[in-house]
């Protein structure tokens, strides 16, 4: 039996705040307002996130907690499921996300989970361009990664269920 060493290098870039494209500071406030309104009274963990379609319009979701907890849902996927619902042909460009506490005055960096990972992997899969993601950072820093696949590297897709 060999062995071999997979390597995967994901890319992730740091900004500061005010070194961050226009239309990237408007995503980021646009998921700010999202977070803001998120149910979570149980975690009080508010979550937002937005998103830009290929037709430019900004699409809008944050965390929604529910007493049975696998019925809640996560910001990220509901700001998809409702831009696909709507905006079935437009593809999404690019994600925000950000996160804090209730009771903060500042967010802090939050990553997607691997559902919402999975999730949005199908997105990019479907529509064979990469959806560009931003993170809001603790410091004000907006963490770019070019590609959902940068934080689903061995992910699953329509190529597992086909045969060989």
């Amino acid at each position: 039996m060999s062995k071999r060493e997979i390597t995967r290098t994901s890319r992730i870039t740091a900004y500061s705040d005010h070194s961050i494209a226009q239309e990237v500071a408007e995503l980021i406030e646009e998921a700010k307002k999202a977070a803001s309104q998120a149910y979570a009274p149980y975690s009080k963990f508010m979550v937002g996130a937005a998103l830009k379609l290929s037709n430019g319009l900004i699409i809008r979701g944050n965390n929604q907690e529910n007493a049975a907890y696998p019925s809640g849902l996560c910001a990220e996927r509901v700001a998809c499921f409702a831009a696909k619902a709507q905006y079935p042909d437009e593809s999404i460009e690019m994600v925000a996300i950000v996160a804090k506490n209730a009771d903060a005055d500042h967010f802090k960096l939050a990553t997607p989970c691997g559902s919402c990972r999975q999730s949005m992997s199908e997105y990019e899969n479907n529509q064979k361009e990469p959806i560009k993601l931003y993170l809001l950072a603790d410091d004000g820093q907006v963490y770019e990664s070019e590609s959902i696949e940068n934080l689903l590297p061995f992910k699953f897709s329509d190529k597992n269920l086909k045969e060989d």
